[in-house]
Order: C-alpha cells, then structure tokens, then sequence
C-alpha cells in the first residue's frame, strides 16, 4: 500500500520548510532509513528519511518550494499503485483532525479564476497562483500567454521565472538591467528577520539609554585567564562576552521586572533566568536561548553560550530554543566589530536587550592632578517603555555598570 511523505512539523511556530536539495528522483527504489531530501526551516537544516521501502512513486515539491508543514511531499509504494489520493490538496496531509494548509503554488481547483482582459477578442479565463502574479507584476512580465504547468495548467512561480530567463525586466533598458542592479529573491531567513524586525519597531514603544563601564577589572581577569591557558592551570577560556553577560545575569536579579515578557493586557515576570544570545551566522541573524542562566557559574554559564553558538552555526540548533518567547532577557554583541554606540532591537514578546559595544581608552582624572586614560566599554540597553519606566531601566543598567566595574573571579 502506498504512503506519503509528509513534511515534519519542526516546532510549534514552524509553518513552512524549503526543500533545498532531493537526494532521490521519481521511480527510484528506496529503503527504509534512505535521505529523501534536505530541508530547512528558518533557522535549521534538516535531513529526511524514507518511511518505508519501495519505489519513489511521485514527487509533489521540487528544490526551492516552501512546503507547508505536515503536506504531503512525495509518494512511496510499489510499482503501478495509484498516487492520486496523495495530491496536496486532495487528501489529509497528516491527521483527520489537523489537515495541512494549501500550498501557495498548488491551491486546489477551486481556487477563483482570474479574468485578463484579450486585445479585441474578448475576455480569456486562465489560472495564476498569487505568489507568480505577483512576481510577474515586479518585473513587468505579461504573463497571459504563458503556459501554466501547474494543476489545470495554473500558472505557478516557476513558469515566471521560466518566463524571465533571458527576458529583461519590461520597467528599463536592457543596458539599464543588466549593469545598474541584480534582483535577488529573499530567503526564508532573511523574510523571517525582516518581518520580525518591523514587528518589533512596529508594535512596541522602544527607548534606548547608553551608559559606559570601567572594564579595567575585566581585561585584569581576562588577562589571567589567557595565561591561565597558556601555563594548563585554566581549562575554560573565558571571553570578555561571557563576563558580562553574568554581569547582566546579576543585574537582572535585583531587577527582576526587566525579566519579562510584555503581552498586551499583561506582563510575565520570569522566575529564572534565560538568557538570550545574539549571534551572526552565514544565514542569517539568530537568538537561542540559555535557559535557567542564573543557576550556572561562569565557567558553566561560557561553555553554555558557546554551545548554543556553534549549534546556531552548524544549523543544529533546536528550533525550541530560537523563538523569540524562549528568552526572557537578550543580550547583543558587536564590540568585535568596533561599533561604539548602536540601538539594539527588542525580540519581542522581551521588553529589553543590551547592546555590548567597542572599548574605548577615556581620559579621566585619577587624582592627584593626575590625568590617564581608561578603558570604557559602551552599554545600550533598548526597552519597552510599555513595560518599563525610564527610572528603573537607567538603574537597571547603571547596575549593570556596577558589576562590571567590581567585577571579581
């Protein structure tokens, strides 16, 4: 009896995965075990498995489709059997009770018919899918005489973009195109970004207060633990981010309103710590979280960040541990980068971040008629003024300040 592979539901915020890449072609015979094809969410990669042995019957998706979570993808069963049932759109997708959502490129036959106006011989009905109209309309391309490959020959995405190769776009000249500007679609993870990063301005009311720090006490204790490595009596290299992150974990712990969550008609004040971490990877920005922070030690609390780091890196990462509810405070870092001063955005539903900056060697009088130069490492701490006033926020970092100034490993 024939099955379908259906798309794995990746978390709960999840809704659609891009097949990257299919490791195997229609009418193949695979086993049990056998990686089908590669996909991702926006945050991770993932691999999947045949379900069972048998011959690839049919593939509904191909490389670069955004596959709504729990569709059906592809067919496995034995030579001859019918695939119909399995057409998305057709069937339940994975249970009885939750049926998957309609692609946006394979909609079933129900979905209204556009009418384009002919020239001069009447109205001609055919089918487009939202997403290729659109696409079509943002390069100038008349798409009226374009054959549809879709279902009842609907036009889909991949048909314009057939239709484009070569053509350039209709707006300018083909000089203009073709050396002023070069389109490039968005991927998954960079719309996840935006959208969450418009959300964030959009629907919060964000203040940003910038403080600095004496770090004379950190570059001491980060100086000891180079040669603490170097000589084998230290074992965790402890970098000047994790030092103030368990700063930040202290502060937060005498203010524990800045720990929350700010939801319309409520605020949830969190009773641990998790602590999230802002980090760069090749596609794109993401946030994991370190839960029960304030638990760990600083040794503990440093090879933590650094696991969640390189998991985000590697694609590895749980994608339970890189929503924006996951985290109850964040923490952004682009010292390294020699930003002096910058405006961290809130991962909403958080009411703050704190942005670590460059260190900078400050004049100060030391007494005594005696002038030196300090070093000073730049703070800014965005807040929601929904959630917090700007008294308890500027306490809150001047606390910060003060960890970080008396700090003592």
């Amino acid at each position: 009896m024939a099955i379908p592979v259906i798309m794995p539901k990746q978390g709960q915020s999840v809704e659609t995965c891009i097949i990257t890449r299919w490791f195997r072609n229609k009418g193949d015979k695979v086993s049990a075990g056998d990686i089908l094809f590669s996909y991702e969410t926006d945050k991770a990669a993932f691999d999947m498995e045949s379900p069972a042995d048998g011959i690839l019957l049919d593939i509904f998706f191909s490389e670069g489709d955004e596959v709504p979570v729990l569709m059906n993808v592809a067919v496995i069963g034995k030579t001859g059997e019918d695939t119909e049932q399995f057409l998305p759109g057709k069937a339940h997708s994975a249970t009885e009770t939750e049926p998957a959502a309609a692609s946006p490129e394979r909609v079933s036959a129900a979905e209204p018919v556009m009418t384009v106006t002919g020239s001069g011989s009447g109205d001609t009905l055919f089918r487009i899918s939202p997403r290729a109209k659109k696409l079509a309309e943002s390069r100038g391309l008349p798409y009226s005489n374009i054959q549809g490959s879709g279902p009842n020959g609907r036009i889909i995405v991949r048909d314009i973009e057939k239709a484009m190769a070569g053509v350039p776009d209709a707006r300018v000249s083909i000089t203009e195109y073709s050396t002023e500007f070069t389109d490039k679609t968005l991927s998954n993870v960079r719309r996840i970004i935006a959208r969450a990063m418009h959300s964030s301005l959009q629907n919060s009311a964000q203040l940003t207060h910038h403080l600095s720090a004496d770090v004379r006490r950190l570059l001491e204790a980060r100086r000891k633990i180079k040669e603490g490595l170097s000589s084998g009596t230290e074992k965790n290299d402890i970098t000047l981010n994790d030092m103030v992150c368990w700063c930040v974990i202290k502060a937060l712990k005498k203010f524990p309103e800045i720990n929350s969550h700010f939801l319309g008609e409520h605020i949830r004040f969190f009773n641990k710590i998790h602590l999230g971490l802002a980090v760069d990877t090749s596609r794109g920005l993401m946030v994991p979280a370190v839960k029960n922070a304030d638990d760990m030690d600083l040794p503990r609390l440093s090879l933590a960040l650094k696991m969640v780091a390189d998991a985000c890196r590697k694609g590895s990462i749980s994608p339970e541990l890189i929503q924006g509810s996951s985290a109850s405070f964040t923490v952004s870092n682009l010292g390294n980068y020699g930003v002096e001063m910058f405006t961290p955005v809130i991962n909403l539903p958080q009411t703050g971040i704190l942005g670590i900056c460059t260190i900078i060697n400050r004049p100060v009088d030391l007494g005594n008629n005696t002038f030196g130069f300090v070093p000073y490492m730049g703070l800014s701490l965005t807040y929601d003024h929904r959630a917090i006033d700007g008294g308890p926020a500027t306490l809150f970092l001047k606390a910060i300040k003060e960890q970080i100034e008396n700090f003592n490993y």
